[in-house]
């Protein structure tokens, strides 16, 4: 009996003993047109990472200054790529060289699918040797609307992989499928890139992740219908194992308009979701993925509401905060909810019952289009970077769990 109890009780004592959230904000820049979108990297090759962001007109990067109070000086990359908006960007450091290697994209029209000449676009940028100057601007082929993109690993060489919101005529979400294209990094980038598609079944797709699991790299697509699961094998995307990988995902909605943001928590021991598309839910599927494969199973999956009261949810992110040995989930939303609140809120996926989260910080205002985890400082925990829409900032939260 006393066994018994013990094991009854481990969970609870386990959820006393969480340390809770101290974050401190730091404004970064609070005139910004729009930020749509972050990445992180070090730009300069100091050693320190820098934000990069695609505002409404500029992709800019602001430059690390290696101190928590220190001002993180602006530099413009590029500017007026299109006539439209721009919308994303992607930084990695693909060479070894210590510096990253940067991707965006633009002619944001997500109304316009059946003209490519006006909507959507894809840039590699070259870097000057002084990365504070005007860098250049190689166009690459695309589909219409644009919207997120990430780079993956692929073997010996790596893919920009960009994902669409809609397919070509696509009308309310109806009409072909999303064509999610990888872009083979090459050795000369003005020339041409070979390109693989990785899917084109979904529908309405908004976000996405890639994950590398020792030789495996993996994406799971969010859309319309759910979601969809590939691997990179042998030269090719692939669906893996194909039935499950074509079943899974669709099961984790409960809507009728899909999944907005996903991401993976715990080594893929579970899937974090908005939902639907701009919504006002946040989901965990515990026990529902493995680290190498999806599972078809629906008998092991165990789903939870964090809560419903977002307000567009727009962003997530998924990391051990806390240094709890597991993960939790940081959600942002851009309108005001039903207290009249934008922000940024973490929730302890163990703590089912606490619908409101934890305030990171309530000092600056914060209306979060998107969201990354990194750590800034190089104190061994994860700080958190915000990009704000109707609040044109970017800020950081500073985590203080450490000493």
């Amino acid at each position: 009996m006393r066994l018994f109890l013990f094991f009854l009780l481990s969970p609870l004592l386990s959820l006393a003993q969480t340390p809770k959230p101290r974050f401190t904000t730091q404004v970064v820049d609070n005139q910004i047109d729009i930020g749509y979108g972050l990445a992180i990297g070090d730009v300069d090759g100091d050693r320190h990472p820098d934000i990069l962001l695609a505002d409404q007109k500029q992709f800019v990067w602001y430059k690390n200054p290696a101190t928590k109070t220190g001002t993180w000086k602006r530099y413009v990359m590029a500017e007026n790529l299109t006539p439209q908006d721009n919308v994303c960007i992607a930084a990695r450091d693909l060479d070894g060289d210590g510096r990253v290697e940067v991707a965006v994209g633009a002619g944001w029209s997500p109304a316009e699918t059946s003209d490519s000449t006006k909507s959507g676009a894809v840039f590699y940028l070259i870097a000057p040797r002084d990365p504070t100057q005007r860098w250049e601007a190689v166009r690459l082929p695309h589909e219409v609307t644009t919207h997120r993109m990430r780079w993956a690993k692929t073997g010996s060489t790596y893919q920009l992989i960009v994902v669409p919101l809609h397919g070509l005529g696509n009308k309310g979400g109806e009409g072909r499928g999303v064509r999610v294209w990888g872009y083979e990094f090459p050795k000369n980038p003005r020339g041409p890139w070979k390109r693989y598609l990785v899917d084109s079944t979904l529908h309405l797709t908004h976000n996405f992740e890639i994950w590398e699991d020792g030789p495996i790299t993996g994406v799971i697509v969010a859309g319309k219908e759910g979601g969809k699961i590939l691997e990179w094998q042998s030269g090719q995307w692939r669906y893996q194992p194909e039935e499950a990988a074509r079943n899974a995902l669709p099961l984790m909605t409960n809507n009728t308009d899909g999944i907005g943001e996903i991401r993976r928590f715990d080594k893929g021991a579970g899937i974090a979701t908005i939902q639907p598309m701009h919504g006002n839910v946040l989901q965990i599927e515990n026990g529902y993925y493995s680290t190498k494969r999806p599972r078809a199973d629906v008998s092991e999956k165990e789903i939870n509401v964090l809560t419903d009261g977002l307000s567009q949810g727009h962003a997530l992110v998924c990391g051990d905060f806390l240094g709890t040995g597991h993960d939790q989930i940081v959600v942002g939303w851009r309108n005001p909810d039903k207290n009249g609140k934008v922000g940024v809120r973490l929730f302890v996926p163990q703590e089912n019952d606490n619908f409101d989260g934890y305030i990171l910080d309530d000092t600056v205002r914060m209306a979060c289009e998107d969201l990354q985890a990194v750590d800034l400082d190089g104190d061994g925990d994860l700080d958190l970077i915000a990009s704000g829409r109707a609040t044109l900032n970017v800020l950081i939260y500073w985590n203080q769990q450490k000493p």
